[in-house]
């Protein structure tokens, strides 16, 4: 049989035809599927926290309150009055240990290296024995550990000793502030300036916030709790006995960290406390700041308040509540499924809303009801609360009519998965 010109193009395009057939199908019927899409559910970012109170603080002078997550990290439950930077007073002594400790830190046992008292430090002792404030005695030629000069500072707040520490460490007041306001600006204090080592100048200022951040690094470092009675103090052979002046009966369970009063900054308090938290074993620890306080009386009152209403603002909640859904998935052939929490989650509420929640959701193309496929999770004072996220209905596959029906998405999902 002759092969015309027709017949030949007819042959060409049954061979393109079938061979189309036979790639086309396949590739459209075991090609990957596209990703279901992922939308997060109206208002999961937040959870409510009915029922407390929140943590009460004067409107007058500057104050704070903090709680310290588990990794010992201060998050700020409320501040009141002034919130631009004030003088601190004597709570600069936060700073001079610190910025001290930094470079060189307390030994793990014993008292540390000697600090011998000379002349200069000496001449401190009497300048301020002369201006009427606080001081320890000391002797020219007296060889006092670091541990002991750094106790003199916190539990005494005894400024010839935080001179010495500065000048032993920094080579003098002066570059201890250039190095102490260096070392704040590193560690993120963007309000607190130093202007010397005692916190006697009006020009030392900074917040009551940032003054809780400060204490939560005190504590966090194991020596300087110890120094406090915070954590159990090892004993140290020819330790000297410092007076715990800083020290403030008021409200039960209350532990000053710095106590302080100068014309510019008025009373000064840092402080810690415990308040009840989800169970009797581990209770909450608070830090506390207030400055331009007139008065005792008028902080002790102050203090006594914040400390009853942060025990009512720790009343735990629901923050996670299980088969709420927090977002939805939806596949590009009409398959849907709600993510709900698999479990319920509580924490204490602290008087607010809790905010900052994160929905993740892995990507995927099919899955059974029931599996987990992603996660939220919300930030709270303490730290995250989380819950697995499960489906409430399948995403299945849309089978072989779909499929062929909708080379798009195939083709697209194929390109997606070479360049993931």
């Amino acid at each position: 049989m002759r092969m015309t010109p027709g017949r030949i193009v007819g042959i060409a395009v049954g061979a393109i035809a079938i061979l189309g057939i036979g790639v086309y199908g396949p590739a459209m019927l075991l090609g990957p599927l596209p990703a279901v899409n992922v939308t997060v559910a109206e208002g999961a970012d937040t959870a409510p926290g009915e029922g407390a109170a929140p943590v009460t603080l004067p409107a007058d002078g500057a104050s704070a309150m903090a709680v310290l997550a588990d990794d010992g990290a201060a998050t700020t439950l409320g501040v009141g009055g002034d919130t631009e930077p004030v003088p601190i007073g004597g709570a600069v002594k936060l700073v001079t240990v610190l910025a001290t400790l930094d470079t060189l830190p307390l030994p793990a046992e014993g008292g540390g290296p000697d600090i011998t008292i000379g002349p200069a430090d000496y001449t401190d002792y009497l300048r301020y024995v002369a201006e009427d404030t606080r001081t320890l005695p000391v002797l020219p030629g007296e060889k006092w550990t670091e541990r002991d000069v750094v106790r003199a500072v916190l539990l005494a707040s005894s400024n010839n000793h935080a001179d010495t520490l500065a000048r032993w460490a920094f080579g003098g007041v002066d570059p201890y502030v250039e190095a102490a306001n260096t070392w704040l600006a590193e560690n993120g204090f963007t309000a607190t300036h130093v202007a010397d080592a005692t916190g006697l100048s009006g020009d030392n200022v900074g917040t009551p916030e940032e003054l809780t951040r400060l204490a939560a690094l005190v504590l966090a470092d194991p020596r300087l709790a110890e120094v406090y009675g915070i954590a159990d103090a090892p004993a140290v052979a020819g330790e000297r006995n410092i007076p715990d002046n800083v020290a403030r009966s008021g409200e039960a369970g209350v532990r000053a960290l710095a106590r302080s009063y100068t014309d510019q900054a008025g009373v000064t308090f840092v402080y810690t406390t415990t308040v009840p938290g989800p169970d009797d074993e581990t209770p909450y620890r608070l830090v506390g700041a207030t400055t331009l306080m007139p008065d005792y009386e008028t902080l002790d009152a102050a203090v006594s308040t914040a400390v009853a209403s942060s025990a009512e603002s720790a009343v735990p909640v629901e923050i996670i509540t299980a088969g709420t859904p927090y977002a939805s998935v939806e596949a590009a052939w009409g398959d849907r499924a709600d993510l709900i929490a698999s479990v319920s989650r509580t924490d204490a509420s602290w008087g607010n809303s809790v905010a900052g929640a994160s929905v993740t959701v892995e990507p995927f193309t099919t899955a059974s009801a029931g599996s987990e496929v992603g996660r939220i999770s919300i930030s709270t004072g303490n730290g995250d609360v989380a819950s697995p996220l499960e489906m409430t209905s399948a995403i299945r596959d849309p089978g072989p009519i779909w499929r062929l029906a909708n080379p798009a998405a195939i083709i697209g999902a194929f390109i997606a998965a070479q360049q993931s």
